[in-house]
């Protein structure tokens, strides 16, 4: 198992892929084409009233958004291999833990390893910190941000196949 800094996340090779296509496309045709839907829009006259002018620059400035942010986690992430399925938690893993008599389920990694709707916590995060490194069986306990103690005992921990 690898530690991550405070700036790096884990990816799978798959998501880190995926991302630097997204990123490539939006940083090439992408930005092409929303340089010629403002200057069409622009070519309409009154920028003050012109509500496709507008929507188009909006529509610019989400994407330099996300340009930016797949940037920097591109720039910072650590590309690993499926983890072994051997009980030990670690980022790219799917964990059960129970929670209050209830099981939870979640990936430890980064929300842009999946696009599916599964909660994701962060190795960074606090139950993410806590559970990271350890085995099923065990029991860990971590502070909310509330700053009340939490404690969790992992069921299972199965490699993330996506």
């Amino acid at each position: 198992m690898s530690e991550t800094t405070t700036n790096q996340s884990f990816l799978t090779q798959a998501a880190y892929d995926r991302l630097k296509g997204e990123l490539e496309e939006m940083t090439g045709p992408g930005r092409t084409e929303i340089a010629k839907k403002i200057e069409a829009a622009r070519e309409e006259g009154d920028l003050k009233e012109n509500g496709g002018y507008h929507a188009a620059k909006e529509e610019q400035g989400k994407m330099e958004a996300r340009i930016r942010q797949l940037t920097q986690l591109l720039e910072n992430a650590v590309i690993g291999e499926t983890p072994k399925d051997n009980g030990i938690v670690e980022p790219g893993m799917i964990v059960t833990v129970d929670m209050f008599g209830d099981e939870e389920e979640f990936l430890l990694g980064s929300r842009e390893i999946t696009d599916s709707s599964m909660q994701v916590f962060s190795e960074k995060s606090p139950i993410g910190a806590a559970v990271n490194g350890h085995k099923v069986g065990d029991t860990v306990s971590y502070e909310a941000p509330n700053g009340k103690q939490i404690e969790v005992k992992i069921l299972k921990a199965t490699p993330y196949t996506g």
